[in-house]
């Protein structure tokens, strides 16, 4: 069977940097952090009082009060940012085959916000069971795509990739091979996570997971940091739009950029911990350069999962030069989580959009927040630390990690006719 090219024709996005795709990028590129107390709920006592939060996002843009109020946070996050897509790519559904169209979408957690709405309401009451009848849709995590087909009349493949913060890149991934395989058309992908709540706080806190960097929470997220002390929660959306070359260039629309791969594994090794030696991380970023028919040196840049974690950055340090040998000190690497913070099961669609831009525009983001070399990491390693660089970028590399071991690369490309 002969597959066919996939390539990216829209991009949405909703961020702790920006509110559309032009906005994130902007805050990308100039070093803007998204850090800043939490305004969702009471915080003080809490051990990390601050978060990566959405700002000004306002769901009654995209919906009535009637539906806002049946859908969970997570779901309204990815309905502005696919709204945004499918006006950027241009798509007039009335005029295509909708049987071809799908949507498959990743959330790490989902409808956290609902389930802790609901169980605390009925924890407050007599025992009686009073639960609103939109608990159990609101918080499914399939109900994303779900509501994303029903908007736009799809009935293409449909379901949702969970796998932890490995969520939406697994979710692309699959999107990708359905439509190289001829299976749809057009994919609407990505991912979107709502958790900056008392139960997605407190629960990563008591797992000694976050920064608790309160007294300056824009410079928390530290990435290879020596001093960094654990990552900061964020939240959004970002979507992709994934067609076939051949329906693209029928329907006219423009090009960002080319799917080139996808590589797949598991750690099989701890619950949360990723491989000390970055076994697992290697060996996803083996199979998405074989999977694209590339070599090591065809890379440019790699936005890494750069998490900010003691064990984390330190292993997927090893896992790039283990893979990359020589070339690893020829690549950009940089992880925009120093500015968006953790974006779980949507941070594989985020970053995705910040390669694809980095691969359209030449410039790579920074790692923002270095202050100090961690001698457990090879610092001959460029992280563009601090400032934006400008460089050819033909192809571009996008790592997502996940609690269970989980990993999952995508490899973007610049297209050529």
């Amino acid at each position: 069977m002969e597959l066919k090219r996939v390539v990216v024709t829209g991009l949405g996005a909703l961020t702790p940097v920006g509110n559309t795709v032009a906005e994130y990028w902007d805050g990308l590129i100039n070093g803007v952090s998204g850090a800043a107390p939490i305004t969702h709920f009471d915080a003080s006592k809490f051990k990390t009082q601050f978060a990566c939060e959405v700002k000004g996002f306002d769901p009654h843009n995209y919906m009535d009060r009637k539906e806002a109020r049946k859908i969970d946070p997570f779901v309204q996050y990815a309905i502005a940012s696919t709204d945004e897509a499918v006006k950027d790519a241009g798509l007039e559904f009335d005029k295509l085959d909708t049987n071809r169209i799908g949507v498959i979408w990743g959330s790490g957690i989902g409808g956290l916000t609902t389930f802790l709405d609901e169980v605390a309401g009925f924890a407050k009451g007599d025992g009686t069971p009073r639960f609103n009848p939109f608990f159990i849709p609101k918080m499914l995590i399939d109900l994303a795509p779900g509501h994303i087909s029903m908007r736009h009349g799809l009935r293409g493949p449909n379901f949702s990739a969970v796998s932890a913060c490995a969520s939406a890149t697994n979710a692309m991934i699959d999107a990708f091979n359905y439509i190289r395989m001829g299976l749809a058309d057009v994919i609407i992908s990505g991912g979107s996570e709502a958790t900056i709540n008392e139960a997605g706080i407190g629960g990563f806190n008591a797992m000694h997971a976050l920064s608790t960097r309160n007294d300056d929470p824009k410079t928390a997220s530290r990435p290879f940091d020596k001093d960094r002390d654990g990552f900061v929660s964020g939240e959004g959306s970002g979507a992709i739009i994934l067609e076939s070359l051949e329906h693209a260039l029928a329907r006219g629309a423009k090009i960002y950029a080319e799917i080139a791969g996808g590589g797949m594994s598991a750690d099989a090794y701890h619950i949360t911990a990723s491989h000390p030696e970055g076994l697992g991380a290697r060996l996803a970023m083996s199979k998405a350069l074989a999977d694209a028919n590339l070599e090591a040196t065809d890379i440019d840049y790699i936005n890494v999962h750069g998490t900010s974690t003691p064990v984390g950055d330190v292993s997927e340090t090893k896992a790039i030069i283990e893979q990359f040998g020589e070339h690893a000190y020829n690549l950009n690497i940089s992880s925009t989580k120093s500015m968006t913070g953790h974006l779980l099961g949507a941070a594989g669609a985020v970053e995705s959009i910040a390669s694809i831009l980095a691969v359209q525009n030449d410039i790579v983001p920074p790692t923002i927040n270095h202050f100090t070399d961690d001698p457990q990491i090879d610092n001959r390693l460029n992280f563009t630390f601090n400032k934006a660089q400008k460089r050819v970028v033909n192809a571009a590399l996008s790592n997502t990690f996940g609690f269970g071991g989980h990993n999952a690369s995508l490899i973007v490309k610049k297209y050529k006719a």
